[in-house]
């Protein structure tokens, strides 16, 4: 666009200057007056190198190329994600139908909170198990130490007392695997201790629990459905207080862009900053956009920030030195929209040069090569020569 936008105001000057576009393009083909050396001829038949009159100097201005100490800040637009590190789903660990839903997209919710029930065969199985094994574990408590007492007495022999011993061992071991299976599942220590009650009833129903301290962002399921234990999710829950902001960055940009430079992020609508850090620069480019991918971790008070909303971004990369800068209306763009400015290599004479830009602040535009320090660039005017030479 930039370089359309610069055709089309050299389309409309042309005809009120066109005496003075002709004359820069003159000299290089008039025979002076003057007799020239041989070196002056090859140097003034150089290509891209203009001579100008002075009348024709009169409508350039030139610059002396200089070096500052700045930050760099690299522009970009983003958009806004659930942070994937604080954001997963609520999935069961058994089999069976959903009978309640506690929840709904919005809500917010502690960890551990209920979600929903889910009536299951799987629950009651494991806590019979459980109830089995804690009886016998108690059987052979008792058989232990009467046992023991009869040892004592010299009323059996020590093997029967050692044998007593390691089925009370295979009992207490039998409890700690009845009792992990139902901590898998979710149980709390409140419910592991009422299952302990023998001659209860065994409830069926397994609440399923928040994983995280967050908010719904997705509910999966509705009241009655079958859900399978380890593979569907029910809710999706995220801490939005963080979210991601899914950026893209040039390449003229990527050197100077470091994980950990400090973000400002806005939205016209919202009215208000926020900060971010970048935590991942990607290790490829899109072959549709051109760029690089960059993850922004941002925080996000009151979840001001929705999922999918774009957002402008300035990365503050603090990358500071001794850099090369000029005036932003020095640098034009050439036919294949590539960086140039016009250099002035002796008095009057001029040759068009590409460089390579970096960030711009201030009016000026930082010059990663191309360029030197102490250099004369023509600021305004440039438009004349690049005519000139699309028409010599």
């Amino acid at each position: 666009m930039r370089v359309q936008s610069s055709r089309f105001r050299t389309r409309t000057l042309a005809p009120a200057l066109l005496g003075v576009l002709l004359g820069v393009s003159q000299p290089a083909c008039r025979t002076p007056q003057k007799p020239e050396t041989k070196s002056e001829a090859a140097q003034a038949a150089q290509p891209g190198l203009f001579t100008l009159t002075a009348d024709q100097l009169s409508h350039l201005k030139t610059a002396v190329v200089g070096k500052t100490t700045w930050a760099v800040a690299v522009h970009t637009t983003g958009t806004v994600d659930w942070d994937a590190n604080h954001t997963t789903p609520a999935i069961t660990q058994v089999n069976g139908p959903i009978t309640r839903i506690l929840v709904d997209t919005g809500a917010a919710v502690k960890q551990g909170e209920p979600l929903l029930y889910v009536s299951s065969p799987d629950i009651s199985a494991a806590v019979s198990v459980y109830r089995k094994a804690r009886n016998r574990e108690a059987l052979n408590k008792r058989i232990v130490d009467r046992t023991k007492e009869l040892l004592d007495k010299g009323a059996v022999a020590l093997k029967d007392y050692e044998s007593s011993q390691a089925d009370f061992n295979d009992a207490s071991t039998d409890v700690q695997n009845s009792l992990q299976a139902l901590r898998i599942f979710g149980i709390t220590p409140q419910e592991i201790a009422q299952a302990e009650q023998q001659g209860t009833a065994i409830a069926t129903e397994l609440a399923v629990r928040s994983p995280i301290s967050g908010v719904i962002v997705q509910k999966l399921v509705s009241t009655g459905q079958v859900i399978q234990a380890g593979q569907t999710a029910c809710f999706m829950v995220s801490d939005i207080s963080t979210v991601w902001v899914q950026g893209h960055i040039f390449d003229s940009d990527l050197p100077t862009v470091r994980i950990g430079d400090a973000v400002q992020e806005t939205n016209p609508s919202l009215g208000r900053a926020f900060q971010g850090t970048v935590a991942y620069i990607g290790s490829f480019v899109d072959p549709t956009t051109r760029t690089t991918p960059v993850r922004i971790v941002t925080h996000n008070p009151g979840g001001i920030l929705k999922k999918d909303m774009f957002v402008d971004a300035v990365i503050h990369t603090g990358s500071q030195g001794n850099t090369v800068v000029v005036p932003v209306s020095a640098v034009l763009r050439d036919d294949k929209n590539e960086p140039i400015v016009f250099v002035e290599m002796e008095p009057g004479k001029f040759a068009q040069r590409q460089v390579a830009i970096a960030g711009q602040q201030n009016g000026l535009i930082a010059i990663t090569s191309g360029l030197r320090g102490g250099e004369t660039v023509v600021t305004s005017g440039g438009l004349f020569l690049q005519f000139a030479g699309s028409i010599q």
